[in-house]
């Protein structure tokens, strides 16, 4: 069996958030020289998933899951509390954030952002913008850096007139390709997509993703697609992890799991999509109730207790384990 590419095992980030005192309480603590009290936000809890070389992977759920802490921790834009983070063997959970921009294993990691607009630095030109990471990462200028930012303009359809303007001179397509080229410009190995036709119109999202499965089969990078567009996940995803409260709760070939969800949660985000037959909106599945708090969570009870349509009495007692099925479906539910 084929090593994967990306191996996450057991990664967690805990945030300390200060807990509510009163105003006599405060006094005391002060008084007594006691440090407040400090609980802790499970953001990322116990998390672990692996990327094969040439895979693409779906990453799902809704805002305040813990997608976002995730693909940061991914990124290396975070240190982790704990767990493991290998990319092709080599142990980049070792190397510190703060380190990681000018390290070398950089190169091998780069992100597509939500809001190509958002992620260009105004004061730079489109292949000023395209070079920077070739500059920084791979010590590129003069002419081989001209030649290759041109090269990376043609693959991502971006013409090369365009190169010399600035980011409020091009259009949500064009700073889509921008981005993209520049995070290709080191020929990464994982390439983590964070939305990125979110803020495209519809008819420029199709061409942008046409644009990514051709660069993947080119260049044979590995892809994290983050989205909350379901069917954009079923189309381009090999696989899908379902997240909910910092756990995945659900996790298997995109072909059975959304034609067949076994956790509640997922039911629900897939009965979410729109549809155009009214019988299938009547059946939507809608869940009631709030999420339970990330903050000093009971490890006894069900993340997803107080919503699920499912739960009994153990599920307040013994929080489901992520469980393997058949094939590579895996679940976190007791009754699944």
């Amino acid at each position: 069996m084929t090593a994967p590419l990306l191996d996450i095992g057991e990664l967690a980030k805990r945030f300390p958030v200060g807990r509510k005192r009163s105003l006599p309480q405060r006094i005391a603590d002060s008084v007594a020289g006691r440090k407040p009290p400090v609980s802790l936000l499970h953001a990322v809890d116990d998390v672990s998933f692996t990327i094969g070389r040439g895979e693409t992977v779906g990453l799902v759920g809704e805002s305040g899951c813990g997608k976002s802490t995730l693909v940061r921790l991914v990124n290396r834009l975070l240190d982790p509390t704990d767990g493991i983070i290998r990319l092709g063997g080599s142990d980049l959970g070792a190397i510190r954030a703060a380190d990681f921009a000018g390290h070398p294993a950089r190169a091998r990691v780069q992100m597509v952002f939500q809001d190509a607009g958002d992620s260009l630095n105004p004061r730079y030109t489109a292949a000023d913008a395209i070079g920077d990471p070739l500059r920084r990462l791979k010590r590129l200028g003069g002419a081989a850096l001209r030649a290759r930012v041109e090269e990376l303009a043609d693959m991502t359809g971006l013409p090369r007139e365009l190169l010399s303007r600035f980011p409020h001179q091009l259009s949500g397509g064009q700073k889509a390709r921008v981005g993209i080229a520049r995070a290709i410009a080191v020929q990464p190995d994982l390439l983590i997509l964070d939305e990125p036709t979110a803020a495209l119109d519809v008819s420029v999202q199709v061409v942008i993703l046409q644009l990514l499965q051709r660069l993947k089969a080119e260049l044979g990078m590995s892809y994290l697609f983050v989205s909350h567009d379901l069917n954009v996940v079923r189309l381009l995803c090999d696989r899908v992890l379902v997240m909910y409260l910092g756990k995945i709760v659900e996790s298997g070939p995109a072909a059975t799991l959304f034609t067949d969800p076994k956790h509640p949660y997922t039911r629900a985000l897939l009965s979410a999509i729109p549809q155009a037959d009214p019988v299938r909106r009547a059946g939507r599945l809608r869940l009631g109730g709030e999420p339970r708090s990330p903050i000093d969570p009971d490890p006894k009870v069900c993340r997803f207790y107080g919503r699920c349509p499912s739960s009994t009495e153990r599920c307040t007692q013994e929080a489901p384990e992520l469980r393997r099925l058949e094939g590579e479906r895996a679940v976190s539910c007791h009754f699944a």
